[in-house]
């Protein structure tokens, strides 16, 4: 979502710098790099080294004080740095809200402290979402939330027939049914039930392939025990972090995205604006769903044969086309977009 951002906005006006929490190169830094950023890194935020996490963000201030935005993405976890920027006379201090996690988990009551200790410390509040906002902002304060889609240049993405063909060929997915997912291997993916889907998929279409396309996250190890675990390591493909995602969905016949929360997800609305079949989860926010004919939600309750039938039912036989026109009107091109973000910064770091 930022790097969409990036790439279109007027970068003689403002320019993006990233700070991040990794040690090895992400899916777009050296693009990001290619476009003007600059890459910083800071150590993980882990508990054991809260002291020495401070110390850090403290170094960064100390030798970068000429920023006079800050605008985080990483949920509550930016409260250090909040804080420090606020410390340090920052006019400008976002946070975005992203998701509004379901369920709890052992981070949940940390997570619950940090996002209320940092409020007072921002200056502005940006979401995908209303629920994301309510969440991470409270009911109050979520009401004067700025939103801001998560955009996409709808028309690098509109179905092309001839794009399919290379794809398939280049791929070796020809004469294969293939189910794909976009996205980190993270809980909130929920791909291990997503693979006893496509187990069951795979049990009535033998020719069925399923390509992941992501890299990271705490879950990717126990996938691949699942998938050795259910025998079906020879109908997988990882793909990686990619940056012609865009192509890669034009190859594929279902999307399939059983998510345990999402924001307002960035993926599906690449998918819808492919012109693919998506099978999804009703736990996914239906502001997501901008051209409702491509998208089947069904809740996380029904079993993976229930979600097999409908992959197998939905993703054969149907007719794509170009889907820019909806995606713009429905408000999630990404050029229009752009030209306001940056307006926004300009005009409110100068106040």
């Amino acid at each position: 979502m930022v790097m969409n951002y990036f790439r279109t906005i007027d970068r003689t006006k403002v320019v993006f710098d990233f700070l991040v929490h990794r040690e090895e190169a992400g899916a777009y830094e050296e693009e990001a790099k290619a476009l003007g950023a600059r890459i910083f890194r800071l150590p993980p935020l882990v508990p054991t080294h809260i002291r020495q996490y401070r110390r850090a963000v403290s170094d960064f201030f100390d030798a970068h004080p000429e920023y006079t935005i800050i605008h985080g993405h990483c949920s509550e976890l930016g409260y250090f740095i909040y804080k420090e920027a606020h410390s340090r006379g920052v006019g400008f201090i976002a946070a975005h809200a992203h998701n509004s996690p379901k369920g709890f988990d052992l981070k949940i009551p940390v997570r619950n402290t940090l996002k209320r200790l940092m409020r007072p410390y921002l200056t502005h509040r940006f979401t995908c979402g209303a629920e994301s906002a309510r969440w991470l902002f409270g009911k109050r304060l979520s009401k004067d939330a700025v939103f801001l889609p998560n955009a996409i240049n709808a028309g690098s993405f509109a179905f092309d027939a001839g794009i399919r063909a290379e794809v398939r060929r280049d791929n070796n997915w020809d004469g294969r049914f293939v189910v794909g997912n976009v996205g980190r291997f993270s809980h909130q993916k929920n791909h291990l039930f997503l693979v006893d889907i496509f187990a069951r998929v795979l049990a009535e279409e033998p020719s069925a392939l399923l390509v992941l396309v992501g890299s990271g996250g705490d879950m990717e190890g126990k996938l691949h025990e699942k998938i050795a675990m259910l025998g079906i390591g020879g109908s997988v493909i990882f793909m990686g972090g990619r940056t012609d995602i865009n192509r890669l969905l034009q190859g594929m016949d279902v999307f399939l995205f059983p998510s345990l929360f999402e924001g307002l997800s960035l993926a599906q609305l690449e998918a819808q604006a492919s012109g693919i079949k998506i099978i999804n989860s009703t736990s996914i926010p239906e502001q997501g769903t901008v051209i409702p004919e491509l998208v089947r939600s069904l809740p996380l309750k029904l079993d993976a044969g229930a979600w097999a039938e409908a992959v197998l039912r939905e993703g054969r036989n149907y007719r794509r086309r170009d889907m820019t026109p909806e995606i713009t009107k429905a408000g999630f091109d990404i050029n229009n977009n752009s030209e306001w973000l940056q307006n926004f910064y300009i005009t409110q770091s100068r106040q």
